[in-house]
């Protein structure tokens, strides 16, 4: 990072510039709150590598075109100046582009609400390598972002995708969804204002984020935080998607594995967690789901993950006790599968207690599919009225049962 990039690019996402530069990332996803320059960092590294590559051309993108002026191409204008590159562009606004005058390469400009257009994109040579798609979650979704992809990227050895948003409330957004699926290539980067150097940002706006804190803590965390809080019906309000590094997991003292037994069309999921119970944090870091998969290859999964096969280490392995033949069949593989005890009201007891704890942290990169169910998993609400329902919908749960047979020996302890 030389000082004249370290200068306008925020300390966040200098580990993302120096694995775009290093050719390891073919698909940057920034989801951020305010202030956290994800915006200004995409602009910055589409011109970069605008002229690092000399045959290539840049298109931007926001789904409403007459946006364009006010936003991305203000942005990019911003970049241009902000690299000292002012005299090597010409901008023009009809037609709206920007054209690196000592090879004629263009950045061009398009709204999605007129997508014929970016049919019939053309240029006078090399190719379209470079696409940044701002305010991902108003597009109509990853069918048309592939869509343009599809008929962007043709031709030529270097091609990278750019991705930002405030994340939506609802984590069922489809953008929120997107940034939890594991994909070659694919780097996602979370910002915050709180990332930013405080003096890019100026005293009203530090002001105005901590008095909407102190006066409305869900909308902070949600606009200044880029946090997907939810429409108020979500069951886990204490969720954490962040990586949790091999070194602490080596690290954790007890082990909790689980299974929810499934075939078709509910899955077979399983997960381990470790608990901190000081401090009650619960950590999910692994995962496994399969589908019309006999109980014979699922237990070679978790031998072959490790599960319960470390001496030294104290571990459990708990499965739904409605299928007692398939605990004995995981016992019979050499597995110290049990029993978890259920009865009346077990449901609501152990969800009760994984919502009391202070954090549930599950990293979205090695469990993506407990990471999207604990995300999404919301209180039904009665379709007249409106109403939030009681009880816990039996539906799109099987790594939270998983995670819940696990934990039933920590949770059923008096004083838990």
């Amino acid at each position: 990072m030389t000082s004249k990039l370290s200068q306008i690019i925020s300390p966040a996402f200098y580990d993302a510039h120096r694995a775009i530069k290093a050719g390891k990332v073919a698909e940057l996803v920034l989801p951020g709150g305010r202030g956290s320059t994800k915006s200004s960092f995409n602009s910055i590294e589409l011109i970069l590598q605008l002229l690092k590559h000399p045959d290539c051309h840049a298109a931007v993108f926001r789904k409403v075109g007459n946006t364009l002026r006010t936003s991305v191409y203000a942005q990019i204008c911003w970049a241009i100046n902000a690299l000292g590159l002012h005299g090597q562009f010409r901008c023009t606004v009809s037609p709206m582009e920007c054209t690196y005058l000592p090879t004629g390469q263009k950045i061009l400009f398009f709204g999605l609400d007129d997508p014929g257009k970016v049919k019939s994109i053309k240029v006078q040579f090399g190719y379209i390598g470079i696409g940044w798609f701002e305010e991902l979650d108003q597009f109509a979704g990853p069918e048309e972002i592939r869509n343009v992809e599809q008929s962007l990227f043709r031709g030529g050895s270097f091609s990278l995708s750019l991705k930002s948003f405030n994340p939506p409330a609802a984590s069922r957004n489809w953008a929120n969804r997107y940034t939890l699926e594991n994909v070659p290539g694919k780097l996602v980067v979370r910002s915050t204002y709180l990332t930013t150097p405080q003096e890019w940002l100026g005293p009203r706006f530090l002001a105005d984020a901590e008095n909407l804190k102190a006066t409305n803590e869900t909308a902070y965390r949600h606009e200044y935080l880029g946090e997907a809080v939810g429409n108020g019906t979500q069951v886990f309000e204490n969720l954490k998607l962040e990586p949790i590094p091999s070194e602490q997991i080596k690290a954790f003292e007890r082990r909790y594995h689980g299974v929810d037994w499934g075939w078709y069309p509910d899955p077979w999921a399983f997960n381990s967690c470790s608990y901190d119970p000081a401090r009650k944090i619960l950590c999910i870091w692994d995962e496994a789901t399969r589908q019309r998969t006999s109980n014979e290859d699922t237990a070679k999964i978790l031998i072959a993950k490790g599960a319960m096969q470390d001496e030294d280490m104290e571990e459990t392995l708990y499965a739904d006790s409605a299928e007692p033949k398939s605990c004995g069949d995981y016992r019979a593989a050499g597995l110290a599968c049990r029993e978890a005890e259920k009865g009346p009201g077990s449901v609501k007891a152990g969800m009760k207690w994984l919502q009391s704890l202070n954090a549930i942290v599950i990293d979205p990169k090695r469990c993506p599919d407990t990471a999207k169910e604990f995300s999404e998993y919301e209180y039904e609400t009665d379709k007249n009225t409106g109403e939030v329902m009681a009880g816990y919908p039996d539906t799109a749960n099987h790594h939270i049962d998983a995670v819940r047979y696990a934990m039933s020996k920590v949770w059923r302890r008096r004083g838990q």
